[in-house]
């Protein structure tokens, strides 16, 4: 009969809750642990990546209690963001009623798995006591000059009269009513997260527990590059043309020019000429497509000849200024110089538009060097790809013969001794856009006055609480400039009329320092308890998804070194380990509504309980991996747990507790402690699916010989992954103590050493013996035992042997 999975799941979880078994508390006379998972966005019922990444940290979380640790797991919700205000739209609900109610839904589902939380620390970030210190970390950046408004382009959509994020922008129109999206220039506020660049740069050396590929995107994303600034002259402007290369050593290669499509340069250069309209409906066309569109990898690039010309400053020589769709205005200067010969991008496009290819690299000639050489010759008429290695300069002026790597140097210093160029650092980031014209988000604390300008809100003022009576429609821009008792205030300064900022938070931002406020989620003096703070953290362990690897990742780094600076914090980087989990999957492609493949949770807890959906989850796939959802496995899962509930039922009245085991089979509790020791490692390691294997190995050695000890340790060690049903069987075996608050078992080194092994006997290679012998025997005594066992004598036949050779230990090849 299969076990009563909701009596024992209802009752545990009500019983760790009143006896507070989760409640996190800072005391130094135990090792701390703050395990936390990136906290959801309340969109309503919680889905089958929720269950995943939550319960791969329920598992670390549950085994470091275990193990003696002060264990430190909150849980809080992403509450701001667009979702709500289209669901205002859709459903005429208020996007505060909307979220509460997916809030109160979302919680009950992850107390439904029965997640080892600590609720007394929810944070809830459109709560006003949250936002408030959104507010004061914001006002605190304007004070030290990293906040600041400037003119920034977004996408508009003419129809709705709001901005679009970059996702909402579906083949150049509106996602809502299909109208085509244009760029527009708006005031927008940023954060200068460039000023701390260096940092996020050097301290990445530090994340030594992060996954390499997560360092590497943060570390692309940031982009520092070594190069030079020359400067090109517009013909006949007297404008000059700032460009950007990492390659001073193909300057006398530039064949043209290319501005990205929004370069300032680029009305100026077309009005007038034969080509402007088509070049500004190619550069309308191009500014409405993602970045990622423009610079992915093999799809053909777009450009058009602008009618202008740049003058090389290295040879005087005038070249045609291009616009193309694979240049972007946030890197470098906006403008490349282009070196077909020796730059992929650059050859694909001038073979396109037949633009000149000139060589001033020559390869190495083929087989003159293994590293680098290069069978092609200088002529590059006949090359498939561009040369982008290292070789010797020619049609290089007075620079002819060097390698290109001495080169590289003596150019760069030349072009700025000579005042034509500049040796710079460039960064591929840029400052943080953080204004939404959006009404469900955090209102930015400043106000506009007349005469101050712009005017921070004092702190005791805070927090600028959103207005309930926005009107929200989608359309006509910010809601929260149409509320007029919002708007209308008076500047702190002067006391006259001014008006609020009515532009909101990216969510982004709320979620940049969330770690913090657990900590102390009722800190009324400050965002977070400096004490506090230094006694938890860093996150020792941030389990989230791959695709927050840069932005959130990177912005978290980045406040957690502003607030440093500020003296709050005394830790440079926020999470010491951190595990991004695969996602889950449905017939080859990633559960969504859309595709109609979602597997509902609570569907699964009705029919098999949380606990065996638990352990499908962590069986099926490392953590990392991604995850496709069967439904005969989970068959698998619950037909395991039904034996381990059959199993201990059995034992039920044995062997009292605490009693030591007599006349118990030594081969079991051998495997026993075996279990013990490899359950642990697996877990320390995250490898959960090979710790339940081997959980499965250890249920089937108790069936054929059932022991008190052995169920027991089999009971401890699948707590982790199945936590009601194993504090059930642990009180049915006649414990007090709540399974929960339980030691770990430890294993028994004596146990697993080996007093004999099986030495395997080759002659000439070819397996003729088996010898059992006492471990400990060295090299000579095994060759020994070997020349005296009688299949190998056989072979010798009482001649010396040409050679014996033992292998590691547990071979000898007795060569006749």
């Amino acid at each position: 009969m299969a076990y009563p999975f909701s009596e024992i799941e209802s009752k545990w979880r009500k019983r760790w809750e009143e006896d507070g078994v989760f409640r996190a508390v800072a005391d130094s006379s135990a090792k701390k642990y703050y395990l936390l998972e990136m906290f959801p966005y309340p969109s309503g019922r919680i889905h089958m990546g929720h269950v995943r990444n939550y319960t791969i940290g329920d598992v670390a979380a549950r085994y470091r209690l275990a193990r003696g640790c002060r264990v430190f797991h909150p849980m809080g919700f992403d509450a701001f963001g667009q979702p709500a205000e289209n669901a205002a739209i859709k459903q005429k609900v208020d996007p505060a009623t909307w979220t509460g109610d997916c809030v109160g839904e979302m919680r009950s589902g992850l107390k439904r798995m029965g997640f080892s939380y600590d609720w007394d620390r929810e944070v809830v970030t459109c709560d006003p006591g949250y936002y408030r210190w959104n507010q004061w970390i914001f006002l605190k950046m304007f004070e030290k000059g990293l906040a600041y408004q400037a003119e920034a382009p977004v996408n508009w959509c003419p129809s709705c009269q709001t901005t679009l994020a970059n996702e909402e922008v579906i083949d150049g129109g509106c996602w809502r009513c299909k109208t085509p999206v244009a760029p527009r220039e708006l005031k927008q506020w940023f954060l200068k997260i460039t000023a701390y660049a260096d940092q996020l740069l050097a301290d990445l050396e530090k994340l030594t527990d992060w996954p390499e590929r997560i360092l590497t995107m943060q570390r692309n994303w940031i982009g520092r590059s070594e190069g030079v600034e020359i400067w090109f002259a517009v013909q006949g402007s007297g404008q000059r043309l700032p460009v950007f290369t990492t390659r001073p050593d193909t300057i006398f290669g530039a064949t043209y020019v290319v501005l990205a499509p929004e370069h300032p340069l680029v009305e100026g250069l077309i009005r007038g000429k034969p080509q402007e309209a088509q070049v500004r409906r190619f550069v309308e066309g191009v500014v409405r497509r993602t970045k990622q569109e423009r610079v992915a990898e093999g799809i053909q690039k777009e450009g058009l000849f602008t009618g202008g010309f740049a003058v090389n400053p290295v040879n005087g020589e005038a070249i045609p200024i291009w616009v193309a769709d694979y240049v972007l205005m946030e890197y470098g200067t906006g403008a490349i110089m282009a070196v077909p010969a020796h730059d992929q991008r650059d050859f694909l496009f001038a073979r396109e538009h037949r633009l000149p290819i000139r060589v001033v690299i020559q390869p190495p000639p083929a087989g003159s060097d293994p590293r680098g050489s290069d069978p092609r010759g200088s002529d590059p008429s006949g090359w498939s790809e561009a040369f982008e290695g290292e070789g010797t300069q020619v049609n290089s002026g007075q620079f002819n013969g060097l390698p290109s790597a001495e080169g590289k140097r003596r150019i760069a210093a030349w072009t700025e001794e000579q005042g034509m160029a500049k040796r710079t650092v460039h960064w591929r980031l840029r400052d943080w856009l953080i204004s939404r014209q959006r009404y469900w988000g955090t209102p930015i604390p400043m106000i506009h006055c007349p005469g101050c300008g712009v005017v921070p809100v004092p702190e005791d003022q805070l927090p600028v609480v959103l207005p309930s009576d926005a009107p929200i429609t989608g359309e006509g821009g910010s809601p929260l400039a149409k509320v007029k008792s919002f708007v209308e205030t008076s500047c702190p300064r002067c006391r006259k009329p001014a008006r609020r900022e009515t532009d909101t938070m990216a969510t982004f931002f709320d979620s940049s320092w969330y770690f913090l406020r657990f900590c102390s989620p009722r800190s009324q003096d400050l965002p977070f308890d400096p004490k506090e703070t230094a006694f938890w953290m860093p996150v020792d362990q941030y389990i989230g998804g791959i695709e927050h690897a840069i932005l959130h990742l990177l912005y978290s780094r980045f406040f957690t070194k502003f607030l440093r600076d500020l003296g709050l914090l005394k830790l440079e980087e926020p999470f010491a380990r951190l595990l991004t989990q695969g996602m889950v999957l449905k017939e080859g492609e990633v559960m969504s509504k859309s595709k109609g493949n979602v597997v509902d949770p609570d569907g699964v807890i009705q029919r098999y309980g949380a606990d065996t959906l638990r352990l499908f989850i962590l069986f099926a796939a490392p953590p990392e991996d991604s995850l496709e959802w069967n439904d005969s496995a989970i068959e698998g899962s619950w037909r395991f747990l039904n034996r381990v509930w059959e199993l201990v039922e059995s034992q039920r009245g044995q062997t009292p507790e605490g009693q030591t085991p007599s006349g118990s089979d030594p081969e079991l509790r051998r495997k026993t402690h075996a279990a013990i020791k490899r359950v642990t490692g697996e877990i320390e390691s995250f490898k959960f699916n090979t710790a339940i294997s081997a959980l499965m190995e250890l249920r089937n050695a108790i069936e054929k010989n059932n022991q008190r000890e052995a169920v027991e340790v089999l009971v401890q060690l699948l707590n982790p992954f199945a936590p009601h049903l194993t504090e059930e069987l642990w009180e049915r075996l006649g414990h007090r103590e709540i399974l929960a608050r339980t030691p770990w078992p430890r294993h028994d080194p004596a146990l697993l050493e080996e007093s004999e092994i099986t030495l395997l006997l080759q002659v000439n290679g070819k397996l003729r013996s088996r010898l059992t012998v006492p471990v400990g025997l060295g090299e000579e005594g095994l060759k020994a035992r070997a020349l005296a066992d009688p299949a190998v004598r056989k072979w010798l036949d009482g001649k010396p042997p040409r050679q014996v050779i033992v292998v590691r230990g547990r071979l000898v090849n007795v060569v006749v």
